[in-house]
């Protein structure tokens, strides 16, 4: 069932809707902080000391009744594209909480609208716009003692910089990924295929790219690792001349056979259809080829950058004590095996990595639960750099130039 989402996509041309309203109901004016009602209990958390709780621990209040979740397409799914994929209503029967309206969108950028004007109880935003929401105070801080599977994920997705700020949690790790490069097969009996490494992605044509200002960050490593004299130590937080060169090596072949995507059918259709010479892809975009019997090649543990998707709590949230069994529910094995078998991402929580989800797992070296080397995930770009100090452009900067360059 690995990859099925992406499968299914691909049959239907995208013509899913990426919105879905559950269930009809009055609209929902928050009432109530993001701080679940709870029974104090004396049983110890058992988390490490990188990632404190409160002490004693706690458990979630009773339900509100309502949940309203909004999140990147095919991350959840309820039985409307498959009836046999379906990890909400296992949630609403375990909590009595019915979720009431499923938003899913395609980018961050719609998310960041949907956001402002709705009232969700949970999201699960990209790098990006995670820092945003955090930043500006958007979302709460999770007790992360109230998630029984918390200590299940690895200590370095739960220490990603992309989830916390300063010494809170924001996020609960829901699914990672990893961007490599990716090309058909050999050009003149050569060695990979006759190219030298992922640079040479943005010194050949056609090619298709991630449409995305964070695909930028990818062409400082492959600037970083020909030698240039930059000094990247994180490509997400770039200073101005690092952004400079890093977007003039976009634009050096940019064209119209160039292919931007945003969807990971349009990727798939264009190395398919023998449009592009190499891509910007996932690890299980070449694992369905790989099993369609047309293997794609790669650049093996070449530096790459990848990105956690998580789950916060809106600051505003309605229904908090909903939200938090929402977020409990995500991080448990059961419902991340159905989300990692569905999307084709390697689940947080290694628990997962049986059944379904097993394949994709093996794909991503993700059993184990080691962090993948050699891979920088994705932050929200910041004029401190990250807080380490020094002076680097931040997210605007890299939007404005992405736009410029994305016509």
């Amino acid at each position: 069932m690995a990859g099925t989402g992406l499968l299914m996509l691909a049959a239907c041309a995208g013509t899913g809707s990426p919105a879905v309203r559950l269930a009809a109901g009055p609209a929902v004016t928050p009432a109530a902080p993001a701080t679940p009602g709870v029974t104090a209990t004396a049983k110890p958390t058992g988390s490490p000391a990188a990632s404190p709780s409160p002490s004693p621990s706690a458990s979630i209040g009773e339900s509100e009744g309502t949940l309203r979740v909004l999140a990147l397409q095919g991350r959840v799914e309820y039985g409307g594209t498959s009836t046999k994929v379906d990890w909400v209503t296992p949630y609403e029967k375990r909590t009595g909480c019915r979720v009431v309206a499923l938003d899913r969108v395609r980018t961050g950028e719609e998310m960041a609208a949907r956001f402002e004007d709705g009232s969700y109880d949970v999201v699960s935003p990209p790098p990006e716009l995670a820092g945003a929401l955090m930043a500006g105070g958007s979302v709460a801080p999770v007790d992360t003692s109230l998630i029984e599977a918390y200590d299940d994920i690895p200590g370095w997705l739960r220490e990603l910089p992309g989830l916390r700020r300063k010494d809170e949690v924001y996020g609960v790790p829901y699914l990672w990924g990893v961007n490599r490069v990716v090309h058909g097969g050999s050009r003149d009996g050569a060695r990979d295929g006759g190219y030298d490494g992922p640079g040479d992605l943005y010194t050949t044509s056609p090619v298709a790219i991630r449409d995305d200002p964070l695909s930028i960050a990818d062409a400082a490593l492959a600037l970083a690792g020909a030698g240039r004299d930059l000094d990247v130590s994180d490509p997400f937080q770039l200073t101005p001349a690092q952004l400079d060169a890093a977007v003039g090596l976009l634009a050096e072949r940019d064209g119209p056979d160039r292919v931007y995507w945003k969807d990971p059918v349009e990727v798939v259709r264009a190395v398919a259809g023998g449009s592009v010479r190499l891509a910007q892809a996932w690890p299980y975009h070449a694992d369905l080829f790989e099993r369609a019997g047309r293997p794609l090649e790669t650049f093996g543990k070449a530096p790459a950058t990848g990105w956690a998707d998580s789950w916060m709590i809106s600051a505003a949230a309605a229904s908090p004590n909903c939200a938090y069994k929402w977020l409990d529910w995500m991080g448990s094995a059961e419902a991340q095996r159905w989300a990692a078998a569905w999307t084709g991402l390697a689940p947080a929580n290694p628990e997962a990595c049986t059944g379904r989800a097993r394949h994709v797992c093996d794909v991503h070296d993700a059993r184990d639960g080691k962090r993948p080397e050699g891979v920088f995930f994705a932050v929200r770009p910041s004029r401190d750099c990250g807080g380490v100090g020094g002076e680097c452009t931040d997210y605007a900067d890299w939007a404005g130039r992405w736009k410029a360059l994305v016509k």
